[in-house]
């Protein structure tokens, strides 16, 4: 069979049967193009499990991220198979494909002192009443304070908020609920907003909506103002050319660990599913401590 007409009738079937998202179909269907371009391979039969080893070693020579090469060979493996099922070939030729294992970056984090003096600027800044300078203020320490991720943030409503307690109700992945604390300083910072900030906002608005975080022009928030502003305020003092929202999440983990929390419950207060995901903020910690143990013990 065609090589090319089989990965448009797979990535169909992805599309289609699989129902796998648009995103996902899109990054299976380019790196299949890719095999065939490396390959030169016409029909299905003609690529082997040295056709596909040759063209990993192509997209490693080219500084393909492990990630990359990773999501390639799944791409294959998955098509391969599917074409086996089918029939249209005899034997799959990526059943001895391995994968190069992922690299999983620690995440990047600010220090305390950076953290206390971004927020006390932002803090003094919004004194005088701004209501952009209120709200923004509110973000960061909502953020920090929480861990919560921006979709979280964005999605918040109102009567999601308990400034008594200092919890905020929020929509995870897979649409699970938790409720998350927040400290005294995000709590007075919500509060300024609210009754100073947000009312003003709300004028600006055609239409009413129940949400915490507004926009300029008195609509909910969209993720890419939330964005914007971090990746502003924060990318100085991480030294990092591209940073977002996530970043204090990352931050508030780290900062919870080196604190001294229990590892379970900072995969409580994060929405974490599994606890391996929320791991990667020990060796975090564990680097912080070596750092500084290197810098001040004498034997180091």
């Amino acid at each position: 069979m065609d090589l090319s007409a089989a990965i448009e009738a797979f990535t169909d079937h992805l599309e289609r049967v699989r129902r796998l998202s648009p995103a996902t179909v899109k990054a299976y269907r380019s790196d299949l193009r890719d095999l065939v371009s490396s390959s030169g391979a016409a029909s299905l039969e003609a690529v082997d499990l040295d056709a596909l080893r040759d063209w990993l070693w192509q997209a490693t020579q080219r500084g393909d991220a492990r990630s990359t090469l990773a999501r390639r060979s799944a791409a294959a493996r998955s098509f391969f198979r599917w074409a086996q099922e089918q029939g249209f070939i005899g034997h799959d030729p990526s059943l001895r494909l391995i994968a190069p294992k992922k690299g999983r970056p620690l995440p990047t984090v600010a220090s305390r002192d950076a953290m206390s003096g971004l927020l006390d600027a932002h803090r003094a800044a919004a004194e005088a009443g701004d209501p952009l300078a209120l709200r923004d203020h509110a973000i960061l320490e909502l953020l920090y304070g929480s861990g919560i991720r921006v979709s979280e943030l964005c999605g918040l409503d109102v009567d999601d908020l308990d400034l008594d307690r200092g919890t905020a109700r929020v929509l995870g992945k897979g649409s699970k609920e938790r409720v998350v604390p927040y400290g005294t300083p995000a709590r007075d910072a919500l509060d300024a907003y609210l009754r100073r900030g947000r009312p003003a906002l709300v004028a600006r608005a055609r239409t009413f909506t129940p949400a915490v975080i507004l926009g300029s022009r008195g609509g909910r928030i969209g993720p890419r103002t939330v964005y914007d502003l971090v990746a502003r305020v924060l990318a100085p003092i991480v030294g990092a050319e591209t940073i977002g929202p996530h970043a204090l999440r990352h931050t508030a983990a780290t900062h919870l660990l080196d604190g001294g929390a229990d590892l379970r419950a900072v995969q409580e207060i994060l929405g974490h599913a599994s606890l391996g995901t929320t791991q990667i903020y020990t060796h975090v910690s564990t680097e912080r401590l070596t750092a500084t143990y290197r810098l001040a013990h004498p034997r180091a």
